[in-house]
């Protein structure tokens, strides 16, 4: 009956998650403050002390500093690994080594996993080659996978040829597939059970593994083969006669992933169908992984960081206290597009220079116009990147969607061109310019709305980002088509 029940992959133990101080009511803010008042008063009282001389100076001075450290260390203990993380990335380069050197070498690992990608890699620089291949190996598979990027080549080669065949198996097969797949999310601790055994068997059988993965929700069924036929929710587990079989009480219709699935796709799954877990199954439906809520969460987390970030025109995550010269280089390549696109919204300013010398209200209320553009415009695109995020836009409705938000800008464009055209005729006393900003209000208006729509799906048929740069590409569209549809019908009935 033994063979009949297999357990999969690796139970990755963590032991002091029951007992850790982070686990009650204080908040993260609390727990960095409290670091930071240790550190500042490590500072305040070491210098008061290397002030004033006396005998053994030096055996005073390094007492006091031990006993800073370990007051510090201490407090380091007490936190959950994923506090620690949080501490290291509000703190400047010089605390941050001085903390991440008080963390015990055991917990290295964990704390890698939960750093964001900008902090490891600054903590990664100062680990040498033994402490990065420690911090690796006390960690799952796919945990690994997830630092591999921000190991050096030779720990990478090295830490393969340290582990088991299958934990090395499993490793390289993480490490093969792309980033934002399903297979570079998915990890390898599952609890597989056959359809013949009772349930009352496979009960005694969970008992004596005495620990579970997390987030198990359900076991997995597989045949002789290891093709996965079917699940058996715990709840069912629980709550069903001891002496029916598996087969009598498993789900046969289930939600599966492939590890070539996008990410973001699977994660959608898991809203949609409130899931804790999900198999991931090859092409012969044979069980290779599992993906849980935890690991779509961080993914959610991740990509919603990165976007905001290519949002801002920012090319990767960034350091908080990065050197100068690293956060420059990182913010160059969208400052200088910016640069490009704002010599040639000044060029179509600059082609209408007569009209402006003859009447200086242009130059006044043109902003205007471009602001409002940039503004509604931002607002369809920000709908659109999201509508194509959650798959919501197919070419099924892509025209009535145009259309829609062609009226709508029609509608703003009408409404509050109106309005600024009576402030331009009462600030003027001009009706006539009046008249020319309501019809440059709606006319921009439109065509924002066109750019919100077209950039990010233009992007998105290009097998690009939607998020990254299509605020810079639409305020460039809105302050030029702005600029020169207000001044060339000015000049055209005004002058």
């Amino acid at each position: 009956m033994r063979a009949a029940i297999q357990s999969r992959g690796f139970l990755h133990e963590h032991p002091m998650t029951d007992t850790l101080e982070s686990h009650s009511q204080e908040s993260l803010e609390t727990h960095l403050a409290q670091v930071q008042a240790l550190l500042a008063r490590m500072h305040l009282v070491e210098d008061l002390v290397h002030r004033q001389e006396g005998p053994r100076q030096d055996l005073v001075e390094d007492l006091v500093h031990k006993q800073n450290l370990a007051e510090l260390r201490r407090k380091l203990d007490a936190l959950h690994p994923a506090d620690v993380a949080y501490i290291l990335e509000a703190l400047p380069l010089d605390e941050r080594s001085l903390v991440w050197d008080l963390v015990k070498a055991e917990r290295d690992g964990d704390i890698l996993v939960e750093v964001s990608d900008s902090v490891r890699e600054s903590l990664i620089q100062t680990m040498d080659k033994a402490e990065l291949l420690a911090a690796a190996e006390s960690l799952d598979t796919d945990e690994i996978a997830d630092i591999a990027a921000d190991l050096p080549l030779d720990v990478i080669q090295e830490l393969l040829t340290s582990l088991d065949a299958q934990k090395r198996a499993h490793l390289q097969s993480a490490l093969a597939y792309p980033e934002d797949t399903v297979g570079a999310l998915m990890d390898f601790e599952m609890v597989t059970i056959r359809a013949d055994v009772s349930l009352e068997v496979t009960l005694r059988y969970l008992r004596r593994l005495g620990e579970l993965p997390d987030q198990l929700d359900k076991l997995f069924v597989v045949d002789r083969n290891d093709a996965l036929i079917g699940v058996l929710p715990l709840k069912r587990l629980l709550t069903s006669d001891p002496e029916a079989s598996v087969a009598a009480v498993m789900v046969e219709d289930f939600v599966k992933f492939h590890p070539e699935d996008e990410a973001h796709e699977a994660a959608q799954a898991f809203e949609r169908y409130d899931l804790v877990m999900a198999p991931v199954v090859n092409t012969q439906d044979h069980l290779i992984g599992r993906l849980t809520i935890d690991a779509v969460v961080d993914y959610i987390r991740e990509s919603a960081d990165a976007d905001m970030l290519s949002m801002a025109g920012l090319k990767e995550e960034e350091d908080l206290f990065a050197t100068v010269w690293r956060a420059a280089k990182n913010r160059w390549m969208w400052l200088a597009i910016n640069l490009c696109t704002a010599f040639v919204a000044s060029r179509v300013i600059g082609a209408f220079e007569g009209s402006i010398e003859k009447l200086a209200a242009l130059a006044a209320l043109m902003p205007i116009i471009a602001g409002i553009g940039g503004n509604s415009g931002n607002q369809t695109n920000t709908l659109i990147i999201r509508g194509l995020a959650l798959g919501l836009i197919t070419q099924a409705h892509a025209r009535r969607l145009v259309v829609k938000e062609i009226g709508v800008a029609a509608l703003n464009g009408l409404t509050w061109g109106a309005v600024v055209g009576v402030f331009a005729w009462l600030l003027y006393d001009n009706p006539a310019l009046g008249g020319v900003m309501a019809l440059a209000m709606l006319l921009n208006l439109i065509v924002a709305a066109l750019a919100g729509i077209f950039i990010p799906m233009a992007l998105a048929k290009m097998k690009r980002d939607p998020a990254i740069g299509s605020s810079i590409l639409l305020t460039f569209t809105t302050d030029s088509m702005g600029f020169f549809i207000f001044l060339g019908l000015a000049t055209l009935l005004l002058l």
